[in-house]
């Protein structure tokens, strides 16, 4: 299992749109939902995902994170004031 900070550093690698809308992301273990908790905000947007072992496994892996960016563009659009 990865730490949370480089959890953290992939998702924003994968996701550098996180960064240009100065979204703020924090990422924990959830020991009762036995999954990473990714937390992202900006304003009054907030977006928590659960990323279960596997797919944080797969994410630190280049090999897909697709409810989560599918998750992240949504949170981007609502940030700019755009409809997804």
């Amino acid at each position: 299992m990865h730490n949370k900070q480089e959890l953290c550093n992939k998702i924003v690698e994968m996701y550098p749109e996180i960064g240009h809308c100065d979204i703020d992301i924090l990422v924990d273990w959830d020991d009762k939902k036995n999954a990473w908790v990714v937390d992202l905000k900006k304003d009054n947007h907030e977006l928590k995902h659960f990323l279960e072992e596997p797919d944080a496994e797969s994410c630190m892996d280049n090999k897909q994170c697709v409810s989560l960016g599918l998750e992240i563009a949504q949170l981007v659009h609502h940030v700019k004031g755009e409809q997804f």
